[in-house]
């Protein structure tokens, strides 16, 4: 019989919760105690996604053994203020403590906060193969104590912040040195360590995303537009509400969410009425209202432009087909797609690590639709690791993949799939970590 943990509820932190740090010489005093004290620094940032188009910092949450904890308003001093600048090279003498440090990288790195060691607790929990990888269910399991999440999506934009958002906020790093701690051990004990580390290092060496091409393309509901001069209706309505969001810092869902604009690029209303008649089916909102003429001025200017300026349907992005085309119109890239995966499913559970940790799907697609010279007739391993080097697989993750890989590139025939299942009831999970 096992004994049952005993979750106990983190009500607030150890030493109270901090008042904000809003001026110059408290600014300064924190610092002075960061220096103080020793070891890693914890560190969050709270943003206002779902309110904002912004994706900046709105409050700072740092922690180190004897160094206190601290809650910085970033909004009074601005991006890459002095003192943020000492900030970020008081941090660069040790590691910096993140969870999920994809999504809070980029608002650091706006204040000008650019971290040179990193050990991210969430990635590490997936590397370890944890069930759980949230920051609550892993303070949980592994430290015995449980957070609440109630204002994850508050918006952190409001000012003043009420005191039970600043506790929530200063107990996220109340004890993620005790936890980055526990997950080291986890993986030294696994032989993980060396995966983790090379992963954090890619992290923060990765580039920043580029611009996206057509961004407007990915408006939810597009599978419902079957003609081009829809499309166009799309592009105007998404670029017009994408102008006002940013100049309002307005998130563009609260001006006109993506289900709307769907249905107004198969309606096309022309004035209030139809317009109105259009949104009604989804809960027409006030707030959808307040910019009525520029909705239809967008729409009229869409329908006037002529038919060879219309967005295609297609783009020639760099994209791959949808994975469910590959069986029947790609059979020669199903093929070796099929074992590829079923090989580096077995590799991902004898390992205990999600599948795309392990390594990520799109390089097995990339590599499969598009193979090295040769590797479809003659074993390759060693063209198949320079090619997943050259997608951005980390060494540990070809050590891992390579081999299985190269041999999947012979078959010629899919893996065979139960007559009750379809071929998408058993493909592997397409999502990558940061999406997680």
């Amino acid at each position: 019989m096992t004994e049952e943990l005993v979750v106990v509820p983190l009500l607030q932190p150890a030493e109270g919760t901090p008042p904000v740090i809003d001026t110059e010489s408290s600014f300064k005093e924190a610092l002075a105690q960061l220096a103080q004290g020793y070891g890693p620094f914890a560190v969050d940032a709270e943003r206002a996604s779902g309110f904002r188009y912004s994706a900046r910092a709105y409050l700072l949450q740092i922690k180190r053994n004897q160094g206190g904890l601290h809650l910085i308003d970033p909004i009074p001093f601005g991006p890459g203020h002095d003192l943020f600048i000492q900030l970020n090279n008081l941090l660069n003498t040790d590691e910096v403590i993140l969870h999920a440090s994809t999504q809070d990288l980029p608002c650091l790195r706006e204040l000008g906060i650019h971290p040179v060691r990193l050990f991210d607790t969430e990635l590490a929990g997936r590397i370890a193969g944890l069930p759980r990888v949230g920051l609550g269910p892993l303070l949980e399991t592994l430290m015995g104590v449980s957070l609440a999440k109630e204002h994850s999506a508050a918006d952190w934009s409001a000012r003043p912040l009420p005191q039970e958002w600043l506790t929530y906020a200063a107990l996220d790093v109340e004890l993620l040195v005790e936890l980055r701690d526990r997950m080291n051990q986890i993986l030294e004990k696994s032989n993980k360590l060396p995966w983790a580390l090379e992963e954090f290092a890619s992290i923060l060496k990765a580039p920043p995303a580029p611009p996206r091409i057509d961004p407007w393309r990915r408006t939810s509901g597009m599978h419902k537009i079957k003609r081009r001069d829809q499309l166009a209706i799309i592009k105007e309505l998404w670029i017009a509400r994408d102008r006002l969001a940013s100049l309002n810092d307005i998130a563009p869902g609260k001006l006109l969410n993506d289900s709307a604009i769907v249905e107004l690029a198969i309606a096309a209303p022309s004035n209030k009425k139809e317009f109105e008649k259009t949104l009604r089916p989804l809960g027409l909102r006030a707030r959808w209202l307040e910019n009525l003429p520029l909705w239809l001025s967008s729409i009229t200017s869409a329908i006037a432009l002529p038919e060879e300026q219309w967005p295609a349907m297609r783009t020639n992005a760099d994209t791959l087909p949808p994975i469910k085309l590959w069986r029947d119109k790609f059979p020669e890239k199903y093929a070796p797609l099929s074992h590829a995966r079923a090989a580096i499913e077995l590799i991902a559970q004898e390992n205990e690590i999600p599948v795309e940790n392990l390594i990520t799907p799109e390089h097995v697609r990339r590599v499969c639709w598009k193979p090295p010279t040769g590797a479809t007739e003659n074993l390759s391993v060693t063209a198949v690791e320079l090619a997943l080097t050259e997608l951005g697989a980390r060494q540990w993750q070809i050590a891992l993949v390579a081999a299985a890989l190269a041999a999947a590139l012979l078959e010629k025939e899919p893996v065979p799939v139960p007559e009750l299942l379809s071929p998408e009831a058993v493909e592997v999970t397409e999502t990558t970590p940061e999406e997680g």
